[in-house]
């Protein structure tokens, strides 16, 4: 009930949260806040007090029938990412008060961000992979609502949608990989599959096992080739940036890498497509940063280099890489999110985020550049920040791997400096900057912020310097249990400024120096990674957009063949599937003969009543005039009212009657206000539209004599007349069993009456006006 109790609060102040924006105003924020802030110390509190290798559960029946149990779990990688989650979050809720000021929207936007972090806090806790999935499309949904808040700009409207689409491509992917993954291990508790892993990549599923959940994770993470929603998904107030783009959303694809990690790490497949996708994620992001002038749009960049380094080191999976990664998400999370923050309060108070207009504003706003600078310094991997002691884990994880050729470790290596130096340049262009040097005279006259919006960047930033000069604080508390529960094992954390002259170390100070030199000569540089921006609308996002367009295409020249506005048409449509399909059901079905002697006893009458019967449809069909056309119609009804009368169902004849009594009447009334003449088809529609006619009855025929071959079961009919007493409370067999035994479809019968005279409504009111 605790667990519970952590992730429905959130959804609970979600519906709340308009409301209280109207009672409580500009303090909003700040009382949002109390409840993040509560769960974070309850999840630090609660989870430092277990054991080691001590988790916390709840669990209770969903589809028990399934054995699909509404789970959750907590360990020590579910606290990590629950206290980024609060933490973070907490100060975006304040920070999103002042941010959005005056919006009319405000209480939406605080309703629809508590939504997501509630989302987020059942995915790390899910305990279920069904329920892991259903929170993890809660996430799409509440993510695209907050990126397409301001929906009346277009460009907001296209990046909702790309990332929307692009995630829950990836999240149907990952439906079908968990449900072969609960297959292959025989149940869906995460903790039972965690435990099973031997079996599950023994199976011979794993393969397609492992290439559906990467797929869901690589969308959600932007790793590379999907990398390329998360720069659009930009177009989002800076709160979502900051809190979606840089310290959860984005990370869901790595919390679900990290979760699975026990069952599906551990092989050659595993590490090679983990590695290599994160690898080039890593170079791409950071190569495309830099030529981006947008502050956002670079930490985008950046973010996206930053996940595919996490990836990477999951991929290596050696405990130290794994410790590498924990280590660099918890650094990554708060130098990130601050220097999110700290540019949407450039583009607040100075009315630009175009990195070359900014600069020397230090003297204005200090606080935010006191916050910007040690986020900066962080990124950049500068001592004495926490992201100075990941940068040095991760540069040292692929040179101690082992079962790692030489070779590729010394690359890997190699790569995550050449990106660093690429973070060097960009923190100082990004973070120090807009500070420093000669005044850029900004489109509006900067000042500092009020205290909402710098506590956010100025918490997050003080938070990786006092990690970094303490870092024993993060690691036996926090880190140390999320990579244990990563690698399935107990994994210990030696953190620390200073671990000798060794190969990270240098390869930390090269990054350093080429990423001074890289910022040293930004104008050329800039210059010429101008085509980048280019070459990157010619990648996978042009291959999207193609891909949108071919099928927005498709759907068009579909909508053409299958909406032609003509009732005849979608009639025709409607029959002509409906022979074919049940008629080939029949036939591959072996429908059974009439029984024997069936149709020996006609009488006269009888068949002079099927020749008036048929007379009676023809001329339905042949007559011209409309109203003749309805008087025939008419007749025929009646035939068939005698027929029900002949063989004893006078309850059904006196029901049929009164109905053709209605029709003839409703149709008169409707022909009247038609326009004359009716449109008739041509000699070939009309031979055309008698034989489907005809084959449509010969079906129905066909199913009569099918039915009535067909021996009775007589266990249902005997069911009803027993239970219509006992269990219905009627003597009326028919009344109970649509009242009671099919409730559900004549429930289904009403609703479609209802909607129907809602329309009549509609319509007659429309006329009126």
């Amino acid at each position: 009930m605790e667990l519970a109790a952590l992730v429905l609060s959130g959804f609970a102040l979600a519906l709340a949260a308009p409301w209280l924006e109207r009672l409580l105003g500009d303090a909003t924020g700040w009382v949002l806040s109390i409840l993040p802030v509560g769960l974070a110390i309850t999840i630090a509190t609660r989870m430092t007090s277990l054991a080691p290798g001590e988790v916390l559960s709840a669990s209770a029946a969903w589809v028990p029938e399934l054995g699909v149990r509404a789970a959750l779990y907590a360990d020590g990688l579910s606290a990590l990412f629950a206290l980024v989650i609060t933490g973070i979050g907490a100060l975006v809720l304040i920070y999103a008060g002042a941010y959005l000021h005056g919006h009319r929207q405000r209480g939406r936007f605080f309703g629809l961000l508590l939504l997501f972090m509630a989302s987020m806090l059942g995915v790390v806790f899910a305990g279920d992979l069904i329920a892991l999935y259903a929170f993890w499309e809660l996430t799409s949904v509440s993510s695209f609502l907050l990126i397409g808040f301001d929906h009346e700009r277009g460009a907001a409207r296209a990046g909702a949608t790309q990332a929307m689409l692009v995630t829950a491509a990836g999240g149907l992917s990952l439906l079908a990989g968990l449900v072969l993954l609960g297959l292959a291990a025989g149940t869906s508790s995460i903790p039972e599959l965690l435990a099973r892993g031997d079996a599950v990549r023994a199976h011979r599923a794993y393969p397609a096992i492992l290439a559906l959940v990467l797929a869901g994770a690589f969308t959600k993470s932007a790793q590379l080739p999907f990398h390329f929603w998360l720069p659009a998904a930009m177009e989002a107030p800076t709160p979502v940036s900051a809190y979606l783009h840089s310290a959860t959303l984005v990370k869901a694809g790595v919390f679900l890498l990290a979760r699975l990690h026990p069952a599906l790490g551990g092989t050659a497949a595993f590490r090679g497509a983990v590695t290599a996708v994160g690898a080039a994620t890593l170079l791409a992001g950071a190569l495309l940063s830099l030529g981006e002038r947008d502050l956002k749009r670079i930490l985008a960049y950046l973010t996206v280099s930053a996940l595919g380094l996490l990836t990477l080191l999951l991929g290596v999976g050696t405990d130290v890489a794994i410790a590498a990664a924990v280590t660099y998400l918890l650094a990554h999370a708060l130098y990130k999110g601050a220097l999110f923050l700290a540019a949407g309060i450039l583009d607040h108070q100075a009315g630009t985020r175009d990195a070359d207009r900014l600069g020397g504003l230090g003297r204005w706003m200090p606080v935010t550049a006191l916050a910007s600078g040690l986020a900066a310094l962080s990124m950049a991997g500068l001592p004495p920040l926490l992201g100075f002691i990941g940068k040095e884990e991760a540069l040292g994880a692929p040179l101690e791997a082992e079962g790692l050729p030489g070779w590729a470790g010394v690359a890997l290596a190699a790569a995550i400096a050449a990106a660093g130096a690429s973070y060097v340049a960009m923190a100082a262009r990004v973070g120090v900057r807009p500070f420093v040097g000669a005044r850029v005279e900004a489109p509006e006259p900067a000042r500092e912020a009020s205290p909402a919006l710098w506590l956010g960047p100025l918490a997050l930033a003080a938070a990786g310097l006092v990690l970094g000069l303490a870092p024993g604080l993060a690691a036996s508390a926090v880190l140390a249990p999320a990579a244990s529960a990563v690698a399935g094992r107990a994994v210990s954390l030696d953190l620390a400024l200073w671990h000798g002259l060794n190969a990270p170390l240098g390869l930390s100070a090269l990054s350093l120096a080429a990423g001074a030199l890289l910022f040293a000569g930004r104008a050329p540089l800039l210059r010429a990674a101008a085509p980048l921006a280019g070459l990157a609308a010619w990648g996978p996002a042009r291959g999207y957009q193609r891909a949108l367009a071919a099928l927005l295409w498709i759907a068009a020249a579909q909508t053409r063949l299958l909406q032609s506005g003509s009732l005849r048409g979608y009639l025709r449509t409607v029959v002509a599937a409906a022979v074919a399909l049940l008629g080939a059901a029949l036939v591959r079905g072996g429908a059974s003969a009439a029984p024997p002697g069936f149709g020996a006893e006609v009488h006269a009458h009888e068949g002079a009543l099927a020749l008036l019967l048929a007379l009676g449809a023809l001329a339905v069909a042949g007559l011209g005039p409309r109203m003749a056309a309805v008087v025939a119609l008419g007749a025929v009804g009646v035939v068939v009212v005698l027929f029900f009368a002949l063989f004893g169902a006078p309850d059904v004849a006196l029901t049929q009657i009164l109905v053709e009594m209605l029709i003839v009447v409703v149709l008169v009334l409707v022909f009247l206000h038609l326009p004359q003449p009716i449109r008739l088809p041509d000699r070939a529609g009309a031979v055309r539209d008698a034989l489907l006619a005809a084959a449509a009855g010969a079906l129905v025929a066909a199913l009569v004599l099918s039915a009535v071959a067909t021996p009775w079961i007589e266990d249902i009919s005997t069911f009803f007349i027993e239970q219509s007493v006992p269990s219905g409370h009627g003597r009326n067999i028919v009344n109970v069993i649509l009242v009671d035994f099919r409730a559900l479809d004549t429930l289904g019968e009403i609703t479609v009456l209802a909607a129907a005279a809602y329309g009549a409504r509609a319509l007659l009111a429309e006329r009126a006006g």
